[in-house]
């Protein structure tokens, strides 16, 4: 056959020349020609004895029997049933040839012949039948054999098999009914269920149709649960295999069994302060279980969060949270690992679940009268744990209780009553009767005697929780006091201005060797910048009580431009000035937005400052490509040695090549991430608004446009000129900013340019750019409007003007007519006088009709006047409105109105008159 010469050729390749390997060639050619040719029983039978002997000792044999050796004994478990030793024999060489020989390596890149012995086997389902087939034999050996024999093709050829068994009617079936065979063939099945029900969503659902739940609790029961051998953590693993990421067997376990069976593996049997090696894996086995539970699904599955809010309910209901206190507080002497999962377990229970959160605030622990809250023992563990890994599970308890629950923020943050100084000073073994709040004040202030900040960053990270995203828990904490350590020498101290105190102490702390710290305890000013992040978020008074201490401004500063901090310190110290300007609210001079935009501009520059969220967002820390630790699925391998398991909580950052401690990773969670990313673009916008913007702007008062009492027309234009060469200065000073501006973020634009994938505000700095651009545009366009109106008003000036003019000439003309009606009454009485002198017989009445003629010229000149003034009087009322307006638009009435009436010589002809 082919397949057999191509085999031998290879064998040729592998072992050199034909030499070299003939010799086991032919000898294995001879074994199997006895085996498939001979005549006598005991012969055949020794045959293969020798057969099976060469195979298991040679990886030449092995190789040679690969060759030729598959069809021969694949023909005898076919043909010869009746005789069990040979069946023995051929199971057990097949064993032999699948089964890797590690005590004669060679160089890696020769031919495994165990794995192409593997291959080989499987690549014909026919062969996968015939073995199944076998399981139903009442030999022993025959059964074992064979079920070894499964489990090495899984090992190295595990989706063919999977592939092969779902084919053949009942092969799940004849594997199940091993589990209630004999002890040693039940563990050869458990396991290779184990290694088929991987990734097999299908012969998944098989097995639990099966009744695979029960079989596995019933094997868990028998072998006693987590005090039981390797047994017990194969059952597990099978169990976990069987509810990782589908739902459906989870809501049928549930629905069917409960999940009284597993949360009773948790129950500590015996001594409870013993863990073995093997009660640990099983512990952490059972506890990966409840996690599965509470993960509810695959990602992909609709129904998965219905799934798991129910069987969170249905966990709490069947007290779960009574073991896992136990495990992950209550008992100190329990492994780390196992404790971190615990507490992992109970976050998990209690994230946007308010009866469970309910149940985890109501929980106490202890014995009388020493009890206290499962909380207050909780944040006993972070501020006293040794172990980073603990320390973050107990910070996640209190992520999950503060998430999405105001009412509990609100309830931790009642507690927080500042303890006398001497209580502060106390040892913290002392804090068992403290409150919580008093307990975490007093992991708060504990580090400032001896120098180790590690608790009060700590106890920072809890704070921070418990202020997310609660206006009133930060107001409430704003107002809290801390004692001074010398209390004759100062007032009490806000309990911001004590973190900022402490964060600036952080770049000098020290170990407990002595040594000045650098990365083992670097997370501790992140974590503090963290909490003022948090706190100064949505709370203008957080911003101004920051910005109180005029030398917080200055630190801040400095620590952004500190060469040796982190990219992530030096980023979150941005954040947080960023902060100061957009949550500032104040408007006393020296602690407004605009004092903060200055000192970062003089101090920084603003091109640097934008920089320092570059660098950050490219960090691990802030980087899309870090995702949640994923917990592998615990199996043999993983927990092959104890060293493995207390190794747990020990991260090593080497591969993230990253200069920030690998405590953030967890401590930064996505939530926090995404809100400095949002955060970020506001920061920006904010400050090139503020900084475009000068602080003189807001000074101008429309009153300074009004005429002031008193005052005279030329002072009031030269006051005017004043106000109007101010503000040229101030717009001078603003286009002086604007141009330093773009200078800036030209400089910026040009890096985005030269690195376009390492800049994400370039959409921002056009955005900038098209605003700006549109302001200048509506200002040009009113500028426009106002000219127009100015020359409009000009025209009605000039209209009323005229007006005017016509207005004296008529009451010229009437003056005139008055003066010729006086002159013919003057001339009257003269020819009356003359009358009188000639001695008239009858003279007339002269006196009477004098008297009604200046009657008649007087009513008709009243008439007449009266008309006139009032036109007058309405005239003069439009002239001064329109000198008031030709005033506000900078023209000189006086200089509009001269010459006008200078022609009409009224004044000289009224001195005539009197005259």
């Amino acid at each position: 056959m082919d397949l057999v010469s191509g085999y031998k050729g290879m064998v040729g390749l592998v072992f050199g020349n034909d030499n070299s390997g003939s010799n086991e060639d032919s000898y294995v050619e001879r074994l199997l020609d006895r085996i498939s040719n001979g005549v006598l029983p005991d012969d055949r039978r020794n045959a293969m004895t020798e057969l099976q002997s060469v195979v298991a000792e040679s990886r030449g044999a092995q190789l040679a029997f690969g060759a030729m050796g598959f069809p021969v004994l694949m023909g005898v478990l076919k043909e010869e049933r009746d005789d069990v030793e040979m069946i023995r024999g051929a199971l057990e060489t097949l064993v032999s040839a699948l089964t890797p020989i590690d005590h004669a390596k060679g160089p890696q890149n020769e031919v495994q012949p165990a794995l192409m012995n593997t291959d080989l086997l499987s690549r014909e389902a026919e062969n996968i039948s015939l073995l199944l087939s076998l399981l139903s034999e009442e030999d022993f050996y025959v059964r074992y054999y064979t079920l070894q024999i499964l489990t090495a093709l899984l090992t190295n050829s595990q989706n063919r098999l999977q592939e092969a068994i779902l084919t053949i009617p009942r092969g799940i079936t004849r594997l199940m009914d091993m589990l209630m065979d004999r002890e040693v063939i039940r563990n050869e099945a458990l396991l290779l269920l184990t290694h088929l029900t991987r990734e097999a969503e299908e012969i998944q659902k098989i097995l639990v149709f099966e009744g695979a739940f029960e079989k596995i609790f019933s094997i868990i029961k028998e072998e006693g649960g987590s005090e039981g051998g390797v047994v017990v953590q194969d059952c597990l693993e099978l169990l976990n295999n069987l509810l990782r990421n589908n739902a459906c067997n989870q809501v049928l376990l549930r629905e069917t069994l409960g999940f009284d069976a597993i949360i009773s593996i948790l129950k500590l049997r015996g001594s409870s302060y013993s863990f073995t090696q093997q009660k640990t894996i099983n512990l952490l086995s059972a506890l990966e279980t409840i996690n599965l539970l509470l993960m509810g699904g695959s990602e992909s599955d609709p129904g998965k969060d219905t799934n798991k809010l129910t069987n969170r309910t249905v966990l709490v209901q069947n007290k779960v949270f009574d073991y896992l206190l136990l495990l992950g507080v209550e008992s100190q002497w329990a492994p780390i690992p196992v404790r971190c999962a615990a507490l992992r377990c109970i976050a998990d229970l209690i994230v946007g679940h308010p009866k469970n959160l309910d149940t985890l605030s109501s929980k106490v622990l202890g014995e009388e009268p020493q009890v206290e809250p499962a909380l207050n023992s909780i944040l006993r563990i972070i501020l006293r744990t040794s172990s980073a890994q603990e320390f973050i599970e107990a910070d996640h308890v209190f992520k999950s209780f503060c998430e999405r629950n105001s009412d509990g923020q609100t309830m931790l943050a009642s507690t927080l009553i500042p303890q006398p100084y001497s209580m502060t000073n106390a040892p913290i073994e002392e804090d068992v009767r403290m409150s919580f709040g008093s307990m975490l004040l007093h992991g708060l202030t504990l580090g400032e005697s001896d120098g180790d900040l590690e608790t009060c960053c700590r106890a920072a990270s809890v704070l921070s929780h418990v202020l997310r995203d609660n206006i009133q828990c930060k107001e409430r904490v704003l107002r809290i006091e801390l004692e001074s350590p010398t209390p004759s020498l100062g007032a009490s101290e806000p309990l911001m201005h004590r973190m900022v105190k402490y964060l600036a102490l952080a770049s000098n702390m020290k170990n407990k060797d002595g040594k000045t710290s650098t990365k083992e305890n670097s997370y501790v000013q992140p974590i503090i910048l963290k909490l003022l992040v948090t706190w100064l978020a949505d709370c203008p008074n957080a911003a101004q009580c920051f910005l109180a201490s005029r030398p917080h401004l200055t630190y801040l500063l400095e620590l952004v431009s500190n060469p040796s901090a982190t990219t992530c310190t030096r980023g979150l110290a941005a954040v947080l000035l960023g902060e100061c300007v957009i949550y500032n609210k104040s408007g006393e001079s020296g602690k407004d937005a605009f004092t903060v935009v200055d000192a970062i501009s003089q101090k920084i520059g603003l091109t640097s400052y934008f920089l320092k969220f570059d660098e950050m967002m490219k960090s691990f820390l802030f980087s899309p490509v870090k995702t949640t630790k994923l917990h592998k699925p615990l199996t043999r391998s993983a927990a092959a040695s104890m060293e493995e398991i207390e190794d747990v909580d020990e991260q090593d950052s080497s591969d993230h090549k990253n200069e920030d401690h690998p405590i953030l990773s967890s401590v930064f969670d996505s939530h926090f991430v995404n809100f400095v990313k949002s955060l970020e673009g506001n920061i920006r916008e904010t400050i090139v608004d503020v900084y475009s913007r000068p602080k003189s702007e807001v000074a101008v008062v429309p009153a300074e446009l009004e005429l002031k009492r008193g005052e005279s027309d030329k002072e009031y234009i030269e006051r005017l000129k004043s106000f109007v060469q101010k503000q040229c200065s101030e717009i001078q000073n603003l286009l002086g900013r604007n141009a330093t501006l773009a200078e800036n973020l030209a400089k910026t634009g040009g890096s985005v340019s030269s690195q376009p994938e390492q800049r994400t505000s370039g959409g921002f700095d056009r955005v900038q750019a098209e605003t700006l651009r549109r302001d200048l545009q509506e200002a040009s366009q009113r500028i426009e409007m106002l000219k127009a109106e100015k020359a409009k008003i000009e025209s009605e000036a000039s209209m009323y003007q005229n007006l005017a003019g016509k207005m004296e000439s008529d009451l010229k003309s009437l003056s005139d007519a008055y003066n010729s009606l006086e002159q013919a009454n003057f001339h009257l009485e003269k020819e009356v006088k003359a009358l009188k002198s000639g001695g008239a017989s009858t003279p007339p009445d002269v006196e009477a009709i004098k008297a009604e003629a200046r009657e008649e010229a007087q009513k008709e000149s009243e008439v007449e006047l009266n008309d006139l003034l009032v036109c007058l009087g309405q005239e003069q009322s439009r002239v001064e409105k329109l000198s008031a307006r030709l005033l506000e638009l900078g023209e000189d009435v006086d200089k509009l109105l001269e010459g006008v009436g200078d022609d009409m010589g009224l004044p000289e002809d009224s001195e005539k008159e009197e005259d």
